[in-house]
């Protein structure tokens, strides 16, 4: 199978639509499958032994949206593709999605970022309506359009698509293992984080708005525990002056070992943002046996069963974190039980079990595009 990926998040570029696109293009290797990429930021010529192709692209609301041009029709033209991925479409993704509609070519649209809610968080309420019938523009003419849980499903439906699944995300599930907590670079973390045995209460993830990282200071009172802030975003330098005098430490963004020690050291881990289409960062701390604590709302809905694989918390209540949290740190039992829980409820959720579903949504996609495609008659 042709894979052409269009993406408006690539590496160097950390954050979850460049990390699945990542693992999706690990799946296409080891299977044999063929792939180019095309992004507003590449690491280079090729990445994984892929092409990719680095097109024009401008900041909006912190993140870079690549510009339609002349060259990706050429490229995609040139490279024949079986099937267009386009991952979080905004403008560049929606114009490959154009073309390969053009062209009879099958495509998959992924929603993974949701504009119209970023537009209300920085206070362009107003402009929700608008920016909702653009994203049903953007993904309108995909042959298949993949939601990552039914909640978001049926946003995409309400803005009038009607050729809707729902695919969600993958975990590492050798990376992230409770395995690590004894292991030296989780100790060291904890050495140096935690000196004095405290418990150690951590969050993942980029340091914006939305995330609602401030709210971390409604958890200060909670006596012996220190805190983890891992990540990086406009919001580090404010967040940093507010938690001056707390034991807080931030350490910044990162990947591969390095965070998976830094989740292994954590005795729980919290997730404050409500606006999150799925929470990918909850599932990897899931897959380590950290218990985890996120609001009722979102993507944390359909990834939690309270009391079970973690806790949903009501964020309309002050300090609603607080008791529940509390209570867990004082309680090992609860803690490991609590811990496991969310580890059994990710462990049929590997990257290569979660991409075999995509790549049967591709078959899928080419299959309907075969049956539509007018030329087909022409030639029988």
């Amino acid at each position: 199978m042709r894979v052409a990926i269009v993406t408006e998040s690539f590496p160097p570029v950390f954050n979850g639509v460049a990390n699945s696109v990542v693992r999706v293009l690990e799946t296409l290797k080891a299977e044999g499958h063929e792939a180019i990429v095309i992004a507003p930021t590449t690491p280079g010529k090729y990445f994984n032994g892929f092409r990719t192709h680095r097109v024009p692209s401008v900041s909006f609301f912190q993140f870079q949206l690549g510009l339609p041009n002349p060259f990706v029709a050429k490229i995609l033209e040139d490279f024949k593709p079986d099937v267009v991925h386009a991952a979080s479409p905004v403008l560049l993704g929606a114009q490959a999605v154009a073309w390969a509609q053009r062209n009879f070519v099958p495509s998959v649209a992924i929603f993974q970022t949701d504009i119209a809610a970023y537009a209300e968080r920085y206070g362009f309420k107003a402009l929700r309506p608008f920016v909702d019938r653009a994203m049903a523009n953007f993904h309108a003419g995909a042959t298949i359009n993949l939601a990552p849980t039914t909640e978001v499903s049926d946003y995409l439906r309400r803005i009038g698509l009607s050729n809707v699944s729902v695919w969600g995300r993958g975990v590492d599930l050798d990376l992230y293992h409770p395995n690590r907590k004894s292991g030296e670079g989780a100790l060291s973390i904890r050495t140096q984080i935690a000196p004095k045995g405290e418990k150690i209460v951590g969050f993942v993830g980029r340091l914006a708005a939305e995330k609602q990282v401030d709210r971390f200071s409604e958890l200060f009172k909670i006596p012996n525990t220190a805190f983890l802030i891992v990540g990086d975003g406009p919001e580090r330098d404010s967040l940093e002056s507010k938690f001056r005098g707390a034991n807080v430490k931030f350490v910044g963004k990162k990947s591969g070992e390095e965070l998976a020690d830094c989740y292994a050291s954590m005795d729980a881990f919290v997730h404050f943002g409500t606006e999150e289409t799925f929470g990918q960062t909850i599932q990897e701390a899931q897959a380590a046996g950290v218990p985890v604590l996120a609001p009722n709302s979102g993507g944390p809905k359909f990834l939690i069963e309270s009391d079970a694989s973690g806790y949903l918390i009501d964020p309309n209540v002050p300090n609603g974190f607080t008791p529940v949290l509390e209570a867990l740190l004082k309680d090992t039992d609860l803690a490991a039980r609590i811990g496991e829980g969310g580890r059994r409820s990710v462990l049929d959720k590997s990257w290569a079990a979660n991409n075999a579903k995509l790549i049967e949504f591709y078959s899928s996609a080419i299959d309907q595009v075969r049956m539509s495609d007018p030329r087909r008659l022409l030639v029988a």
